[in-house]
């Protein structure tokens, strides 16, 4: 399975305590995770607040605190949150941040979105965390790391493989 990115969502900033609060509660006293560990660390913590559902719902994180249910628009904001809120309280957001992203997903080379008549299967959100200086991304989905506890993905960016390719 790969994901191919279409788009963006709205990336939130934790601005409630109940949200901020829970976040804090659930580091473990980490000191100094480098950038997997807090990814793994921000996936754990939304898996523990969240369960899916494919009714609608809220997706800003500030609401999903008291919620508790999302789809992965909601799972997606939710983990881009606390990884971001996590990156900046390690003192890790001025070469990290956490981007939600909305993309199709391919089974070997086919986009399996074009099988279902659903409008809530025309595409699937999911997470990439990029250094900024050097490029360098991590994707993750986090409903699918609920469910299969699978932490990073397969992510292909065609603007990245073209620029690739033409330098050939």
């Amino acid at each position: 399975m790969t994901y191919k990115p279409v788009g963006f969502r709205t990336n939130y900033s934790a601005t409630d305590k109940k949200l901020t609060d829970y976040i804090d509660t659930n580091t473990n006293e980490q000191t100094a995770p480098d950038i997997k560990q807090l990814v793994e660390l921000s996936l754990s913590i939304t898996s523990r607040q969240l369960n899916f559902t494919a009714n609608k719902n809220d997706i800003d994180p500030n609401k999903l605190i008291t919620s508790k249910t999302a789809h992965c628009v909601g799972y997606a904001s939710f983990f881009a949150t606390t990884c971001n809120y996590l990156l900046k309280r390690y003192n890790m957001a001025d070469r990290w941040i956490a981007k939600p992203q909305i993309g199709q997903l391919y089974f070997l080379k086919i986009n399996i979105h074009k099988y279902f008549n659903s409008a809530f299967f025309k595409d699937h959100d999911f997470v990439t965390i990029e250094n900024k200086k050097t490029g360098e991304i991590f994707a993750v989905d986090p409903t699918v790391n609920d469910y299969l506890r699978i932490d990073f993905i397969t992510y292909t960016n065609d603007k990245q493989s073209r620029r690739k390719n033409s330098s050939r």
